[in-house]
């Protein structure tokens, strides 16, 4: 491998090493819990080290005093933690470093200095400290449960990803409307209904998916307590099992089963928390917020393309409502790199593209739609 490539590689192993201290600082910093904060800053400390690893070895490629800030992505995700605490963030992070834990199992340098492993450490820490949602409780957005569950709890990705909606189907509508030669206070009214409506929709669909998320979740809890009633002794051969398959020796899980079963109320909340994965105290979270954060971040989205039409009209106001649509298209894409890891300038690139060629889809039909009703 040549020398340039070696720099490429040992500088773009920095850059995340410099990420990874910003990043764990920052959540050392949000988190409440002094032993977890703990975790977090000795993580931040081995990353230290590890940067130092990789700029020895920049030194060895005449490469020396080399200064690297973090990157946007690091940057923003420590504000948010710091802003709205840890685990609006989590599990971002998490998927970032299981992601990333193999990078370095092909680079001879690191694998000789023992850097796979802490890697792989890494991604087993915070993936644990993720799947707790310790430090909840932040902004209504964290609610979220319905269209972008699929996130893994990520309530960041779910914001982003309601206002996107919000954006590109309002930039869609307006542009289909304007595309028909349609008079401007006609395109304002059917950009202010598509964003009343939408929101309305996507709050109406956040509210029933939560609720019944709740009641799903009561009707197991129901039955835990049912079956806890008239089989204790199967509980507890399921919680030995659970504990087992922790980690936990089987004479250690069975003290510690028989010692939580000794109690009704504790033995329930227990269960329902090792077998079912559910904390009975949130059930899910409010549907009440989750329809509201869902309304806000759809009409947040939806207010871009229809913005000028307030002011403007005609050709000038399309135009307008292209640039103005085009800044927060590029914001969102910003936003997408958070949890991707893909480049800021792709991200933002890519999220541009999608939303003017939905625009330009519609624009062409309502213009072949006002031509033919002209016509």
């Amino acid at each position: 491998m040549s020398t340039n490539e070696d720099v490429q590689r040992y500088r773009a192993n920095l850059q995340g090493e410099v990420d990874g201290v910003a990043l764990y600082g920052a959540l050392a910093d949000a988190e409440p819990d002094p032993n977890l904060a703990a975790v977090y800053r000795k993580l931040a400390s081995v990353e230290g080290a590890h940067a130092q690893f990789w700029r020895k070895h920049l030194d060895s490629q005449g490469v020396r005093g080399l200064k690297l800030s973090p990157s946007f992505r690091a940057r923003a995700l420590s504000w948010l933690a710091r802003r709205f605490g840890p685990s609006l963030v989590l599990p971002t992070i998490a998927a970032a470093e299981a992601r990333d834990s193999s990078g370095y199992d092909n680079q001879p340098e690191a694998v000789a200095g023992g850097l796979p492993t802490d890697e792989r450490s890494h991604a087993r820490v915070i993936e644990a400290a993720a799947s707790t949602g310790r430090g909840l409780g932040g902004p209504s957005v964290a609610t979220l449960e319905g269209r972008h569950r699929g996130a893994g709890g990520n309530a960041l990705r779910a914001a982003v990803l309601g206002a996107n909606d919000g954006l590109v189907s309002n930039l869609s509508l307006v542009m289909g409307v304007a595309g028909a030669a349609s008079a401007g206070h006609t395109v304002l009214l059917t950009g202010i209904a598509g964003l009343v409506a939408g929101s309305c929709s996507m709050a109406m669909g956040e509210w029933l998916s939560v609720n019944s998320s709740r009641e799903l979740y009561g009707r197991q809890i129901a039955t835990e307590a049912a079956e806890l009633e008239q089989s204790p002794e199967e509980e507890m051969e399921e919680l030995v099992l659970i504990y087992q398959a922790k980690g936990v020796p089987e004479t250690q899980a069975r003290a510690l089963a028989e010692r939580l079963l000794g109690d009704k109320d504790t033995a329930l909340d227990t269960l329902v928390r090792e077998e079912l994965g559910i904390d009975p105290s949130e059930l899910g979270g409010s549907a009440w917020a989750a329809a509201g954060a869902s309304f806000c971040l759809f009409a947040f989205g939806a207010i871009f393309p229809v913005a000028p039409f307030f002011f403007l009209s005609g050709r000038a106001a399309v135009v307008a409502s292209l640039l103005f649509s085009g800044v927060a298209l590029a914001g969102i894409g910003a936003g997408t790199s958070l949890f991707t890891g893909r480049g800021l300038a792709f991200s933002a690139g890519r999220q541009l593209v999608i939303g003017y060629m939905a625009a330009a889809v519609t624009y062409a039909i309502g213009a072949l739609v006002g031509v033919s009703l002209h016509g």
